[in-house]
């Protein structure tokens, strides 16, 4: 597939790409090359500020372990709440970060988060705990590492939405998780990659059985009533909030759903 017709709205659907056509979109999307020019950046800003290995290799571990966690803890208790929505200041924000990606899963183009609010977060959080692991060495050498586990993420991510069946046991495993996150109960399941911190906080489920399917799986509580009251991103969306994605394979979905509990069972 040309990148020009990767580039042509609806082209962007995972639901209907294949592998070979996410690799020219995930390599080509804008998003994604200006996080392989910060990667680069920062490996350059490490050799100038370089102090020894130790500050390195301490903020290299610290992210790579800190990091589902941070991930654990921005999706459940800022993407998944309420209160964003509520506020005329933050309801544009909440849209862009999460609530059109459950709207429309397999859109790539809002599938991967805003530069503008992702970089920021990393900067603050992942550089900070890099600083005072390892002062300005380990600052840059934390956000190359948190960048790059973006797009690690990322990938995995456009997977998880896309037309194909993983050969990898794991990969279709986080695969098969993702998809109940988004297709029957959304407030389980947050990871990505990783599970782990959902299974220390018991938000974590393998079959439909676990949880009794969501009717907000793809509003994720902003409905149409809740939309009368705070309408700051219905009116940003130009339509009412839907309880199904457009143009939906929600039956497709819950049909892999209900496949995976019988073999559960």
């Amino acid at each position: 597939m040309r990148n020009q017709d990767l580039r042509s709205g609806r082209s962007y659907d995972l639901g209907k790409m294949g592998l070979k056509q996410l690799w020219v979109a995930y390599l080509t999307h804008p998003t994604i090359l200006l996080y392989f020019s910060l990667i680069i950046g920062c490996i350059v800003a490490v050799c100038y500020t370089f102090n020894g290995w130790v500050p390195v290799l301490s903020s290299i571990i610290v992210m790579i372990f800190g990091f589902p966690l941070i991930w654990y803890i921005i999706h459940r208790w800022i993407m998944h709440v309420s209160l964003l929505y509520r506020m005329k200041w933050s309801a544009s924000l909440w849209k862009r970060i999460h609530f059109d990606h459950h709207q429309d899963p397999h859109l790539l183009n809002v599938l991967f988060g805003s530069p503008l609010n992702t970089i920021p977060t990393i900067i603050i959080i992942g550089g900070g705990l890099g600083y005072l692991v390892g002062g300005f060495c380990g600052f840059f050498a934390s956000i190359g590492t948190a960048v790059y586990m973006s797009c690690f993420y990322e990938f995995f991510h456009c997977i998880q939405h896309l037309n194909y069946k993983p050969k990898s046991r794991y990969v279709s495993h986080i695969k098969q998780v993702h998809v109940l996150h988004h297709f029957h109960y959304e407030k389980g399941n947050f990871g990505i990659t990783n599970y782990f911190w959902d299974k220390i906080f018991g938000t974590y489920y393998e079959d439909a059985k676990a949880r009794p399917r969501s009717p907000t799986v793809f509003n994720m509580g902003y409905t149409v009533k809740e939309a009368e009251h705070y309408p700051w991103v219905m009116l940003k969306t130009g339509a009412p909030p839907r309880d199904r994605p457009a143009g939906s394979n929600f039956r497709e979905h819950k049909k892999d759903c209900t496949q995976h509990t019988q073999k559960a069972a």
